[in-house]
C-alpha cells in the first residue's frame, strides 16, 4: 500500500469510528423529538415501536431516523469493529462480532417491520416483536461472547462489552414484573447506545498501529 493510501485509509478509520457515535445520538434524539410531538405521548408509559407504527403521525419519518439509518450506522461501527480484531482472535471473540452485527440488522427490521397498534397480535406485530428480540438476543450474547473473547488482550474494550450486554439482558429479561416494560427497553436500548459510542474507540486504543 502506498504512503498515500495509507494515509487517506488512517483520515478514514476516525469516520469509521463515528459511525457508532452516530447511530446513538439519532436514535436517541429521534426517540425524543417524535415523542416530544406526538400528542399524549409519555416516555415511561409507551414503548418506543408506538413511535413508528402503523397510523401514527409522522410514523415513516420515525422508522428512517429511529430504526433504519441508525441501525445502518451501527452495522458499519461493528464491521469497523470486527476488522480490527487481531488474526489470533479466537472463536469466541468473532462468533461475538457476528452476533454484533446480527443485531444491527435487526434493529433496521424494526423500522422495516412496523408496530400494528390497531392488532397488537397480529401478524405485523408478531413480525416487529420478533425484530425485537433477535436484536436483544443478538446484541447480548454477542456482548458476552466479544466480551469474553477480548479480556486477554483488551480489558476495557471487554469490560465495557460484558456490563454492557448483561444490563440488556437484565433490562430487557430480568426485570419483567419489576418494572413497567417501556421502562426496562430504554434500559436496554440504552446500554446498546454506550457501548456503540464508547466501543469502537476502546478498539482502536487497543491496536493503535493498525
Amino acid at each position: 500500500m502506498s504512503p498515500l493510501s495509507r494515509s487517506k485509509t488512517a483520515a478514514g478509520r476516525p469516520l469509521l469510528r463515528s459511525a457508532g457515535a452516530a447511530a446513538g445520538l439519532l436514535f436517541v434524539l429521534a426517540t425524543l423529538g417524535f415523542g416530544a410531538a406526538l400528542d399524549g405521548y409519555a416516555q415511561g408509559v409507551h414503548p418506543v415501536a408506538l413511535l413508528g407504527a402503523g397510523g401514527v403521525r409522522h410514523a415513516v419519518a420515525f422508522n428512517l431516523l429511529g430504526w433504519i439509518l441508525p441501525g445502518l450506522l451501527a452495522a458499519v461501527a461493528v464491521l469497523d469493529l470486527q476488522r480490527r480484531l487481531p488474526p489470533d482472535a479466537g472463536w469466541l471473540a468473532r462468533v461475538g462480532g457476528q452476533l454484533l452485527l446480527l443485531a444491527t440488522l435487526a434493529f433496521v427490521a424494526m423500522g422495516v417491520l412496523p408496530l400494528d397498534i390497531e392488532d397488537l397480535d397480529g401478524v405485523a406485530s408478531q413480525r416487529h416483536a420478533s425484530a425485537w428480540m433477535v436484536w436483544v438476543l443478538g446484541f447480548a450474547a454477542g456482548a458476552l461472547l466479544l466480551g469474553v473473547g477480548s479480556l486477554r488482550r483488551a480489558l476495557p474494550l471487554a469490560g465495557l462489552t460484558l456490563a454492557c450486554g448483561g444490563v440488556a439482558a437484565v433490562m430487557a429479561f430480568g426485570l419483567q414484573g419489576v418494572v413497567p416494560a417501556p421502562v426496562a427497553q430504554r434500559g436496554a436500548f440504552a446500554a446498546w447506545v454506550l457501548w456503540l459510542v464508547a466501543a469502537p474507540w476502546l478498539a482502536a486504543r487497543r491496536t493503535p498501529g493498525r
